[in-house]
């Protein structure tokens, strides 16, 4: 059985965003290994989420600037359901991810002198197998129940890529549990971060208030802008998503675009903006290009 997406065709001047986004985000990767002073909690963390949107990027912008170029592109169901499995487990991953990191930066605020006491490297570490591994297992529920379904034709997603609410659509048995399945992880693995997230902001902002000093409170915010600007990005786009798939009237344009938007954008600005806002990063990469002689020492 053969699965095929079909959109309007874009022409085939299309900008390879999946190598900027891929390039950016192994920069990040390549400069926490050569830095030893970046093997902290934070950026191991944020390492991790270079990681994800990589293969977020892998999964899906491929497949969908072939699928821009060409009007259509084919695809066997195995590797269908694959993209659906790794795009999801990849968007769930990143999550928790920014969940974890939410965690981080309360501690450092709130707690600065029990920051190395409360967490650690190894303690990192063991959260983010954690977090892996729950992505995995909640991944399996809502695409083996997809499987299972009949599927009778025409087997066309009108979709840029395998997306589970539009393969749902072409199925030709009763899709209402794997509808309400699919609905309420995804609301699990969106709400329940941001819920925690939102708390532990809420924490941060009242305790950088009993600062005494404005520069104080203004270097303790500045410690979360980058965090907080890739939170609004992730965010404010899956809001985005959810709002075109779940609203009826939505064209299949529009949904196109926004899950576009979504595959898209995280992965491009999210090392942009560590490497914009953080100034560990940027140390770091002064720093690895005078060793390796791309950058002179006056700099």
């Amino acid at each position: 059985m053969e699965k095929a997406a079909e959109v309007g065709r874009l022409g085939d001047e299309t900008p390879n965003v999946g190598d900027l986004a891929v390039e950016g985000n192994l920069l990040i990767i390549m400069i926490f290994l050569q830095d030893k002073e970046l093997h902290v909690p934070m950026y191991i963390l944020i390492s991790n989420l270079a990681l994800v949107d990589i293969i977020i990027s892998s999964t899906t912008i491929p497949n969908m600037l072939s699928l821009f170029r060409s009007g259509s592109i084919s695809l066997s169901l195995p590797s269908c359901f694959m993209q659906m499995f790794f795009y999801g487990a990849m968007t769930t991953a990143e999550s928790l991810l920014l969940g974890l990191m939410a965690y981080d930066r309360y501690v450092a605020i709130c707690k600065p002198l029990h920051y190395y006491t409360i967490t650690s490297n190894s303690l990192v570490l063991k959260q983010i197998v954690c977090c892996w591994l729950c992505v995995l297992i909640i991944m399996i529920i809502p695409v083996t129940f997809t499987f299972k379904l009949h599927f009778c034709g025409p087997n066309i997603v009108l979709h840029c890529f395998c997306d589970n609410s539009a393969v749902l659509k072409l199925a030709c048995s009763n899709t209402t549990p794997n509808t309400y399945v699919v609905l309420s992880i995804g609301l699990l693995v969106m709400i329940g971060p941001l819920i925690y997230i939102l708390f532990s902001y809420t924490r941060i902002i009242i305790s950088v208030l009993h600062i005494s000093s404005s520069e104080g409170r203004l270097k303790a915010f500045s410690t979360c802008g980058s965090h907080l600007l890739v939170l609004l990005v992730f965010f404010l786009v899956g809001a985005g998503v959810y709002i075109a798939n779940r609203v009826p009237s939505t064209s299949v344009d529009v949904r196109i675009l926004a899950s576009l938007i979504q595959n898209v954008t995280p992965p491009l600005l999210n090392p942009i903006i560590y490497c914009w806002r953080t100034k560990d990063i940027q140390d770091s990469i002064r720093k690895v290009l005078k060793i390796n002689k791309i950058l002179p020492n006056k700099y």
